[in-house]
């Protein structure tokens, strides 16, 4: 059973969303909050394995709350996705950077998202290859330069490389075809290559590379 956490501080949004949700058998909602502030207590006392976190919200909006959640040790283990109106809101960068698992827009079709639901609780990130290059090489021009470069020293030359393809949207399968190993090879060198940056998942991994330059979409002020 997955259990879920809606945070939004509309009412007939949650509403929607837990009918929807409660409606499929291994999706159990165990509760909801109407801001930031609320859905961290929430989320310290359930132990939910997904958050569905709306960005802007009274007392302490989603972004906040996200970081807050991301850096509890003890919540590592919850998931959390992001509800944007927009699918290239300016904080859904933010969001993902520190700690969000992915984002869907409100108005997805319900099928995605339970399906997004199920995807994140296993532990993948919540974005497309398109959705990838398109959110993240806008975003990542906002920065002036390159942050910690230092922190990919930890990395052999093959981690690097499979940590660029992964930031360009390439699944397990294709950084297989793409260098010519197996997708668990693949998967392997993505698992350590996100233990060692301290990467909660496959989203905050890009982020990494594109902040540390190891992928250069072009950096504002150059």
């Amino acid at each position: 059973m997955i259990d879920v956490l809606l945070v939004d501080d509309q009412a007939l949004v949650r509403a929607g969303f837990r009918a929807l949700l409660a409606a499929q058998s291994d999706i159990s909602v165990v509760g909801e909050a109407a801001d930031g502030e609320e859905a961290v207590a929430l989320t310290a006392s359930l132990r939910p394995h997904v958050v569905l976190m709306d960005i802007r919200m009274p007392r302490l909006d989603g972004i906040e709350a996200t970081r807050r959640i991301a850096a509890d040790p003890a919540l590592a283990d919850v998931k959390i996705v992001i509800l944007t109106t927009f699918d290239l809101d300016e904080y859904v960068f933010d969001a993902l950077r520190y700690g969000a698992s992915g984002f869907l827009v409100k108005d997805t079709e319900p099928a995605d998202l339970i399906q997004a639901v199920r995807i994140v609780a296993r532990g993948d990130a919540l974005l497309s290859p398109g959705v990838t290059r398109r959110l993240i090489a806008e975003y990542a021009q906002r920065s002036r330069r390159p942050r910690d470069t230092d922190r990919l020293a930890a990395l052999t030359e093959r981690e690097r490389e499979v940590m660029a393809l992964v930031a360009a949207g390439l699944s397990n399968d294709e950084i297989g075809e793409r260098l010519f190993v197996s997708p668990a090879t693949a998967k392997t060198h993505v698992s350590r290559a996100m233990i060692k940056l301290g990467a909660r998942d496959r989203a905050h991994l890009v982020v990494e590379a594109y902040e540390s330059g190891l992928v250069r979409p072009g950096w504002a002020g150059e």
